[in-house]
């Protein structure tokens, strides 16, 4: 029952490196790209001139050797042109295949940067549950491992596997009709019993190395999560027991390279036992047959030779091997992510979103992130284009869900959005995402200067478009008094500025995207409540003949909203003005004079301490 098992997995397995070593060959025959295919075809005859002028040479050198131990007395006469031909024969082995790498390099590069790019796009397209899910270190370890795994096969199977095949087809071919088939059969034997031997032991040995990588992986996730929380570990003085958590992961990545560096030295002595004891058979083999007269010294030198040619080549293919197979590994894991289906895809006949005023409707929506965890329930609403309609209520009750909706992270289970009519999983994602300009909850910001993040909102933008975008999100004059103004970098994540700061940042971005609908989720909550009433009446100014959504739990920003919708476990509790839901003294009212105590009790400890 095992041994089945063990060989359902071994053939998995073996169709799995077929099928990454196909999709690899999609990259290398490039359809379109005849520049390519011709290098292709060029660097594959290099490599087979490479290896006539490489097996020619033990030949050049039998004719010299036999020369000089003839007749002939060699002071006087000397093999001078047979010698300068085996100069000659060297330096072409060596000319072709410094060509053939030069000439495949394009080819290589291209195919490497091809992979990565469409890896990167294909995440970028995958579902935002997948990013959730995700684990950033150990996803940009797969990738990285798995463009190196590309580069190492190309030079290696391509240009050491293939050619070592080749030298094998011509060395026993010139054995078997030049020296009998006993000579061809013993050079065989021992080459199927090395790389039988090779395969079975890497085979085992493979489980540590992947163990390795699993606990390489975990460590190096595990430091890059501590690192982006820098913060927060110095808040509760965490700095030793993140050391721990990195050092088991240390741990159990040194218990798997311990065991894979041993069990190597086991796999190195079995190889080179198998090397010496076919090598001594055939030099056994080929000195007898000059003792017996069937073969000159020449002879017995060009068997040594031949053998020479096979064993060098075949001395580094147990390293190659093994690296090809861990290279296989790490790219079927790069390439796995390829095969990652995209959740939310446009529909095959989606059409571009219609210019419009950016009227938004909910009809009788019902979503949950799991099937036993719903979310919204029968939730509509319609907010009119160029109006304001925000949505409040308690944490937990789906504000921000709706935004996540709208922007089509998550496709809903029931009912219908749509803008300015158009079902939005009717539109392409593209034009949908184009027409919405959001101020997120938690505002990240690139590591780069402050220009760029605000620049972000539409790359190719005017300095003068870049600074009314900072002036109308009241961060002009805090960008003025920076030593390095808009080129001041930002830190990872932002970290060099304040919360109100990254969030007036996420606004000028917002605005310089100049879209039909603004979506503000929590857009002030990181802001005092000074810049707050600042930046409330730049809101204003830019949601002017704009549909704007505002999410929030602040309350005082949103008692200018044309319609305020209180949402609580997934259903809309009430709707209407500010002044007219207070007049109700229903939950919005109760919220409001909650806040408001809050606000007066925090406005008399200011007082105080001032």
């Amino acid at each position: 029952m095992s041994s089945q098992k063990f060989d359902t997995h071994s053939h998995q397995e073996r169709r799995g490196h077929f099928e990454t070593l196909r999709s690899l060959m999609d990259y290398l025959w490039v359809e379109g790209r005849r520049d390519l295919k011709i290098r292709v075809v060029v660097a594959f005859s290099l490599l087979v001139m490479a290896e006539v002028a490489s097996v020619y040479t033990p030949y050049l050198m039998k004719f010299i050797v036999d020369d000089l131990t003839g007749d002939v007395n060699p002071i006087v006469v000397m093999p001078i042109g047979l010698i300068i031909a085996f100069g000659v024969a060297r330096v072409l082995t060596q000319s072709f295949s410094e060509l053939r790498d030069a000439v495949f390099a394009k080819v290589g590069q291209h195919a490497i940067r091809q992979v990565a790019l469409n890896t990167f796009r294909h995440l970028h397209r995958l579902s935002l549950r997948f990013h959730l899910d995700r684990q950033t270190g150990g996803l940009s370890r797969v990738i990285e491992r798995g463009t190196k795994g590309i580069d190492f096969l190309l030079r290696f199977m391509l240009f050491n596997i293939v050619p070592t095949i080749l030298k094998i087809i011509f060395v026993c071919g010139i054995l078997l009709v030049e020296y009998g088939w006993l000579m061809s059969v013993i050079t065989l034997v021992t080459l199927c019993g090395y790389i039988y031997f090779t395969l079975a032991v890497t085979e085992w040995r493979l489980k540590f190395r992947r163990m390795m990588n699993e606990k390489d992986s975990e460590a190096n996730t595990k430091a890059i999560d501590s690192l982006l929380n820098f913060e927060t570990v110095k808040y509760f003085g965490n700095e030793e027991h993140e050391a721990r958590r990195f050092d088991r992961a240390l741990a159990s990545y040194e218990t798997a390279a311990v065991k894979s560096n041993t069990t190597l030295a086991y796999l190195n002595i079995g190889q080179g036992l198998i090397i010496s004891i076919g090598l001594v058979a055939v030099l056994i083999l080929s000195a007898k047959g000059v003792v017996d007269g069937e073969y000159t010294v020449g002879d017995f030198v060009a068997i040594h030779g031949f053998l020479m040619l096979l064993m060098q080549p075949l001395n580094f293919l147990g390293f190659v091997y093994r690296e090809i197979k861990q290279s296989l590994v790490d790219m079927e894991k790069m390439f796995e992510l390829l095969t990652v289906s995209r959740e939310i895809d446009d529909a095959p006949n989606a059409v571009p979103l219609v210019s419009g005023g950016g009227e938004i409707e909910f009809h009788d929506v019902d979503f949950g992130y799991e099937g036993d965890r719903q979310i919204l329930h029968g939730v509509s609403f319609k907010v009119p284009s160029g109006k304001t309609t925000a949505i409040v209520g308690p944490s937990g009750a789906g504000k921000s869900t709706i935004s996540r909706i709208l922007f089509r992270f998550y496709d809903v289970d029931r009912g219908k959005v749509t803008i300015d009519g158009q079902a939005i999983d009717e539109v392409t994602q593209d034009s949908l995402r184009a027409a919405i300009g959001i101020v997120p909850q938690d505002t990240v910001l690139f590591n780069d200067t402050i220009r760029y993040n605000i620049g972000y909102g539409r790359p190719g933008a005017g300095e003068a478009e870049i600074e009314t975008a900072a002036r109308l999100a009241s961060i002009d004059g805090f960008i003025e008094k920076l030593p390095d103004g808009y080129n001041a970098m930002v830190g990872e994540r932002g970290l060099k500025l304040s919360g109100g700061e990254k969030q007036r940042v996420a606004i000028a971005r917002a605005i310089l995207k100049q879209p039909r609908i603004l979506l503000f989720d929590e857009a002030t909550s990181a802001l005092d409540s000074h810049t707050e009433k600042e930046i409330q009446a730049s809101l204003a100014e830019v949601s002017k003949d704009r549909t704007t959504l505002i999410i929030a739990h602040r309350l005082s920003t949103v008692v200018e909203a044309d319609e305020i919708i209180v949402l609580e476990n997934g259903r809309i509790e009430e709707r209407g003005r500010h002044h007219d839901l207070l007049a109700q003294g229903g939950k919005y009212a109760t919220m409001w004079a909650r806040q408001q105590e809050a606000a007066n009790y925090q406005e008399k400890l200011e007082q105080i301490r001032e």
